[in-house]
């Protein structure tokens, strides 16, 4: 039997409310040795007050060594192992955006980049270009038809859209064709795995972009794009049935909606952008749910970036604004992030991750303060495989 079947079957509705505040890429390094972190150079008086009726440790998300991505990384964190329940970020980005996905589908999440005229990326983010750009430039790839297959291409956010296929004998086993640098070539279409569906969905995909960079030539920085996350919809076990709680998630971006969406809780729409708007959300829809995912993007946008001080200033917005929640008294507050993403490093990293657990039956610590050194001696100690933990704050609840 799963882990996920025996704590469905060892769940009990005690009316307890849990908030999961998520900080997207929250851990990270100093900037020199001997230097502080984002966290710990925030000013954080709030998150420092809860630390000394809290518990803290350092969580391995997926596994030690590993630098996961954002949906493994939320997978874990909901409590699913993400070794075992493998998915593309192609499907989180559709569902984030409320595409209706079927099943026999293939979603792609696309980044526009810049290439230079060699056809080496400069840009892996296309200078992040506004929304609306991104939109003028997907309609551009809508021209693209392709015998035999439907394609669906839809803006996200920013410099990111998907790609959806609709047709028979497809596969999601396709390998990224971002390389994750700069300064080479964008990576050719290739196959995971040998099957009759995944050639012919690399050959699709292979046209498809071929066509794409001749509508984007001439339109810079956006004059190019990567494949990422090429999956089919795995169907997953609902969070709430797993947990007995009845979920909510609010996110501002598409992403974080779709894992929401994909294990089965609701998503409060809203037109939030800053922490405290946010927050102000979860008080609004207060007492129709149990569990609230809160997810806050920036920290990781400015880790990718190299921005040391961004990563502190959403920090100090996100600890300004956490009163809100703070009086609405969750029985379970716990703070984390998904991964690392150093600003030093300008990626995600292989880092343990930050953990801040405050509720009335969590265990004291020393700690007054919280950032990634003291919570190396924090009481939960180092988390390992946090995957197949979530049942930790529901248990505390």
């Amino acid at each position: 039997m799963s882990i996920l079947k025996h704590i469905q079957e060892m769940t009990i509705d005690n009316g307890s409310k849990i908030v999961l505040l998520l900080l997207d890429g929250l851990g990270g390094l100093p900037m020199e040795a001997g230097g502080l972190t984002a966290l710990e150079a925030a000013s954080t008086p709030n998150m420092d007050a809860l630390t000394a009726k809290a518990s803290l440790g350092l969580s391995t998300v997926v596994s030690p060594g590993f630098s996961p991505g954002s949906g493994p990384g939320h997978l874990a964190l909901f409590g699913y192992d993400p070794l075992e329940h493998e998915i593309g970020r192609g499907v989180l980005e559709a569902l984030g955006i409320g595409f209706d996905l079927r099943p026999d589908d293939v979603a792609i999440r696309c980044n526009f980049c810049t290439t230079d005229e060699a056809g080496l990326i400069t840009d892996r983010r296309a200078g992040r270009i506004p929304t609306e750009e991104c939109a003028k430039r997907v309609e551009l790839l809508r021209q693209i038809k392709i015998p035999g297959v439907e394609i669906f291409v839809d803006p996200v956010k920013e410099y990111r859209f998907t790609v959806v296929l609709r047709g028979k004998g497809l596969s999601g086993d396709i390998h990224d064709t971002d390389p994750q640098l700069t300064g080479v070539p964008i990576l050719p279409v290739t196959v995971t795995a040998e099957s009759p569906a995944a050639e012919k969905t690399a050959g699709i995909l292979r046209q498809f972009a071929a066509e794409g960079r001749k509508l984007l030539n001439g339109h810079p920085p956006a004059n190019n794009f990567t494949l990422r996350g090429v999956a089919m919809d795995p169907g997953l076990p609902r969070f709430p049935d797993i947990y007995g709680l009845k979920s909510a998630a609010v996110a501002v971006y598409p992403m974080y909606k779709g894992v929401s969406r994909l294990v089965g809780m609701d998503v409060i729409e809203h037109k939030a952008e800053t922490p405290a708007e946010e927050f102000e959300v979860v008080k609004e829809h207060w007492d129709a749910y149990d569990f609230f995912f809160v997810h806050i993007k920036k920290t990781d946008s400015y880790g990718e970036d190299g921005n040391f001080e961004g990563r502190v200033s959403v920090i100090e917005a996100v600890d300004q604004a956490l009163p809100a929640l703070l009086d609405l008294k969750p029985d379970v507050l716990v703070i984390t992030g998904d991964h690392s993403t150093p600003a030093a490093l300008k990626r995600h990293s292989w880092h343990p991750v930050p953990v801040l657990l405050a509720a009335n039956s969590a265990r004291r610590d020393l700690n007054t303060t919280f950032g990634e050194t003291a919570c190396i001696t924090g009481s939960l100690g180092p988390i390992k495989h946090v995957g197949k933990y979530f049942s930790l704050p529901c248990q505390i609840a």
